[in-house]
């Protein structure tokens, strides 16, 4: 009953343990959701939103309400006067003790346009961290596919790693056979286990990068500390880059880079409006209501006020702080046409790089059918005693580079792509 008791417990642990298998799609999704990078971008877009509602505050009458209560250690107030009764003198005295309150409202009627512009720019600062937080998204979709697409590589590789050494086993005890019957040599099976030890070196290098590009996915995507899989496919039919091209000047003009900078232009053209506006008059209607009792007596008012405030020498130093405002537009325009030239660029090299990585695909796949039939043969003419060990395993190396650089040519495709359309916004 120990042992059953021990074995029921061992299997319902191999399946608590069991590894989670992600899609990239999968990968994706759960980059979205749990990404630290994007969390905080997402913070910055309510904490524009919250600079856009404070701003809007300032439409409102600036209320304002005081009070207070003191009790002097003598009256304040001393003074004598004469006494037209006797002609004599009267001392009097009072306020030793009272209390006060006030409370007003001001409405700010025209303040030079720095209430509407502030508001205009407050709005510009929630668009722009909305567009801050889309390119933080696609960063992380290019890195969550990059590290992806490392994974699938390397243990692509490994498998191929397991072919070969398949191919030296055969290779092995064909050298065993050969040797037993008198037609080869010790050192040919020598030569063999040293390229499978060379085999195993190789594993352990590749098993290390996996076990680092793992991690780095899994702390990208928020599995920190828990196995999982990947299920993917590389022996898909990949669709020619021409079914996605886009213009590179059109796509340009559509990246979030380029309506940001098109905002920094009407963000820096509100600034100037409001150092104009500085300079300008102001004027506020508002009301107000007092009491106290310092007289003994209760005492309470109402008021009206009107206030008008006219600047006069700050347009000594306004007329620069105006023209350094419109030298910064400029300095702003000349920033987007020159992002939207090296925008231009960078889609045009992203295109060059998917219709590099496309053709090498083809290319490494003729490879790998070339350097099969070169081992088949090279084995057999091995075999036959008219080709050495050392011809049969270069062309057994060739196969494993031509395999690698079939996965690398893949792999690096879904990247570029990847990235070709984040740039192009498809």
């Amino acid at each position: 009953m120990k042992k059953l008791a021990l074995s029921i417990y061992m299997v319902c642990a191999a399946f608590a343990v069991q590894a989670q298998t992600l899609t990239l799609s999968e990968c994706k999704e759960m980059a979205k959701e749990n990404n630290y990078e994007l969390k905080n971008r997402m913070l910055d877009e309510q904490i524009a939103t919250q600079t856009r509602k404070e701003a809007f505050t300032n439409y409102f009458p600036k209320v304002e309400a005081m009070g207070g209560y003191f009790n002097a250690s003598k009256e304040l107030i001393q003074m004598q006067m004469p006494n037209p009764m006797t002609g004599g003198i009267i001392d009097m005295s009072m306020i030793k003790n009272g209390k006060t309150a006030a409370i007003t409202a001001m409405q700010p009627i025209f303040v030079g346009g720095q209430i509407v512009n502030g508001n205009k720019l407050a709005k510009i600062g929630e668009k722009v961290s909305t567009l801050q937080l889309r390119l933080s998204e696609e960063e992380v979709e290019k890195k969550t596919e990059t590290y992806f697409w490392q994974i699938v590589q390397l243990e692509e590789k490994l498998n191929t790693l397991t072919e070969m050494d398949k191919l030296l086993q055969s290779i092995k005890q064909d050298i065993q056979h050969a040797i037993e019957a008198g037609l080869s040599t010790k050192n040919d099976l020598l030569r063999i286990e040293l390229q499978m030890y060379e085999l195993e070196t190789n594993r352990l290098k590749l098993e290390n990068g996996l076990k680092t590009s793992k991690l780095l996915l899994a702390q990208l995507i928020g599995l920190r500390g828990r196995e999982y899989n990947l299920a993917y496919e590389t022996a898909e039919q990949t669709s020619s880059p021409l079914d996605f091209y886009v213009d590179a000047n059109e796509a340009a003009t559509r990246r979030p880079e380029a309506t940001i900078l098109n905002h920094n232009i009407e963000a820096n053209r509100l600034q100037k409006k409001m150092e104009v506006g500085k300079r300008l008059p102001s004027a506020a209607v508002g009301g107000g209501y007092v009491y106290h009792d310092l007289m003994g007596d209760d005492y309470n008012a109402g008021m009206l006020m009107v206030s008008v405030s006219v600047p006069i020498s700050d347009w000594w130093g306004g007329s620069h702080a105006i023209k350094k405002q419109s030298l910064r537009i400029k300095q702003a325009e000349n920033d987007r046409q020159n992002a939207l030239e090296l925008l231009a660029v960078q889609i045009e090299n992203a295109w060059n790089g998917v219709q590099e990585s496309y053709k090498q695909i083809f290319v490494s796949k003729k490879s790998i059918n070339v350097a099969q039939e070169n081992l088949r043969m090279n084995k057999q003419s091995y075999l036959a005693g008219t080709m050495t060990l050392s011809d049969l395993l270069e062309t057994q190396t060739l196969l494993q580079e031509s395999t690698d650089k079939y996965i690398e040519s893949y792999t690096n495709y879904q990247i570029k792509v990847t990235e070709y359309k984040l740039l192009t916004s498809q």
